[in-house]
């Protein structure tokens, strides 16, 4: 699962406009992270987690390490 997909996962039935205000970003770049366009920065992704009740780990890194370990690393 990517950063996007488990962003829009946990966003649920919420619109991102209500997301994005709730978060103090633009639907537009909360539209381009769960798009997997764009990576937000360390505030922002503090602030996601907190908002879904989430670490920053489970949101932002579980596919990494996910994919690292099929590869065998």
């Amino acid at each position: 699962m990517t950063i996007g997909q488990t962003l829009r996962a946990l966003r649920g039935r919420r619109t991102q406009t209500q997301v994005a205000r709730d978060l103090n970003i633009t639907s537009s770049a909360l539209s381009m992270y769960e798009s997997d366009r764009r990576v937000p920065r360390d505030e922002v992704k503090m602030r996601i987690a907190r908002y879904y009740g989430q670490t920053v780990d489970d949101i932002f890194f579980r596919t990494e390490r996910t994919n690292s370990a099929r590869k065998g690393g």
